[in-house]
């Protein structure tokens, strides 16, 4: 009995040690369940919704992509693992042993091999106590489950539902889609009972309004953006190249324990920024360009989306500092109207506005009027699981967090004059809106161009870092 008991105390402190190796400040169990419980408000009696997590995906023989949860189903289970499916119903529902349930969770069961490999699963028990779901089975019970999904008036199912099965790995979601199809009915473009949209819209509309839960997290992940910008600002040398800067922001994300980039780093030289999504990052030496550099840590889930732009020896020239301060003063003035009732489409119109007024002024247009390519995209999107989150793109609200970005971009060969060539600039910022005035969740990376000189004289703690010469 000792020895029994001794085992146990042993057990118990492993159990804990090796807990104590996670992370805790995750979005809690009961943020999960007020998302689902929201959910089902939204929903029209007798109606059922079913999310897909996400599968692992083969990368190139024995190597998979790492895995990153489809943030639908994140957003209403917890779960961060791949191959699972909720089900969440209007309604209370009974099984044949007459147990009440509204919501159902499938998850892969516990494997030693695979785990050995891989890492813990949680499995049914965990799911149930660290997830907060009461019902809770095996991925496979999916398939064998006897929901009788043609009872219901409507099965409404998450938008990112593909016929894509290309490269998957585990338990199959060839299979367990197959399974829901048959027993749907579903076929493509012929849905009968099951709606593609309506999930869609619904999630959309939920996760434009952060909660504080989220906005912790959404706030903790855009500071330490911030923080990857300083130091770049601080260590950069004309001789260093593109993905040394990238190596800088993402060493400091990972200082802070962000665990992902939020999307491919962006880190454009001279010309190379005038590539909107430039992700190659391979320019042996920035030289005296300017470097745009747009990079956002994840963080628990949340995405940050910081673009700052400097020059890569220290000092803006007149022609970079001309269209710096253009891009500037769109962005002060984006960021002004970022409140209550603005609409997307004038928070659009107020920048561009200002950016063609100031190309004209520069006579790198011919007219106010001009049709021209230096402002390519839009202004504003929101910001959270993804890095242009899902929401309604209406009148903003207060607890939606959007990015102001203008930028110019004037590719060599632009008909304008030579000196104008190669300049890219887009500066952008991470904006809280609230029932007052926006709060600028970034505002710790310097954005005046006078504050970003004075920042790049200061020292960098990467100064004396000196890695060995390879070519010795």
């Amino acid at each position: 009995m000792k020895v029994l008991k001794l085992f146990f105390i042993v057990f118990l402190l492993i159990s804990k040690a090796n807990f104590s190796q996670v992370p805790q400040d995750f979005l809690s169990k009961e943020f999960h369940k007020n998302r689902r419980q929201v959910l089902r408000t939204k929903m029209p009696k007798n109606s059922v919704a079913v999310v897909f997590a996400n599968p692992l995906r083969n990368r190139a023989n024995d190597v998979d992509f790492v895995f990153h949860q489809d943030p639908n189903f994140y957003y209403l289970s917890g779960y961060r693992e791949p191959n699972g499916v909720v089900l969440v119903f209007s309604e209370n529902q009974t099984d044949k042993f007459g147990n009440t349930y509204n919501e159902l969770l499938f998850v892969q069961k516990k494997d030693a091999k695979e785990e050995l490999w891989s890492g813990k699963r949680l499995g049914v028990k965990r799911a149930k106590k660290e997830l907060g779901f009461k019902t809770v089975f095996r991925l496979e019970d999916f398939i064998s489950s006897s929901i009788n999904y043609k009872k219901f008036d409507k099965v409404f199912i998450d938008g990112n539902f593909k016929d894509d099965y290309r490269n998957l790995k585990g338990i199959d979601l060839f299979d367990l889609i197959n399974h829901f199809k048959l027993k749907t009915n579903y076929k493509l473009n012929k849905i009968n009972n099951v709606d593609a949209v309506f999930l869609k819209k619904k999630l959309a509309d939920m996760r434009e309004i952060k909660t504080a839960e989220e906005l912790a997290l959404l706030t903790k992940a855009v500071k330490i953006s911030a923080i990857g910008q300083i130091e770049v600002m601080k260590a950069i040398k004309p001789f260093m190249s593109e993905t040394e800067l990238q190596g800088i922001h993402e060493f400091v994300y990972k200082k802070y324990d962000a665990e992902y980039e939020g999307y491919p780093s962006i880190v454009g030289a001279g010309n190379n920024g005038c590539i909107l999504h430039y992700i190659d990052n391979n320019k042996p030496k920035i030289g005296n360009d300017l470097v745009l550099m747009d990079l956002g840590a994840e963080y628990r889930g949340y995405t940050a989306d910081v673009t700052r732009t400097i020059p890569a020896n220290g000092k803006f020239t007149t022609e970079q500092k001309a269209i710096y301060n253009l891009v500037y003063k769109a962005q002060e003035a984006g960021i002004k109207i970022s409140k209550v009732g603005t609409s997307f489409r004038t928070l659009n119109t107020t920048c561009f506005n200002i950016i063609n007024e100031g190309l004209y002024a520069l006579g790198i247009t011919k007219s106010i009027t001009e049709r021209h390519n230096y402002l390519p995209h839009g202004v504003s999107h929101y910001l959270g699981l993804d890095v242009h989150d899902p929401g309604t793109y209406n009148a903003l609200r207060a607890n939606s967090v959007i990015t102001v970005e203008p930028g110019i971009y004037i590719p060599e060969g632009s008909n304008c004059d030579k000196k104008w060539w190669g300049i890219a600039v887009r500066i952008e910022d991470d904006i809280l809106i609230t029932n007052n005035e926006p709060i600028n969740l970034s505002k710790a990376a310097p954005r005046k161009l006078e504050e970003i000189e004075k920042m790049m004289k200061k020292k960098s703690v990467l100064d004396k870092f000196v890695l060995p010469n390879l070519d010795e």
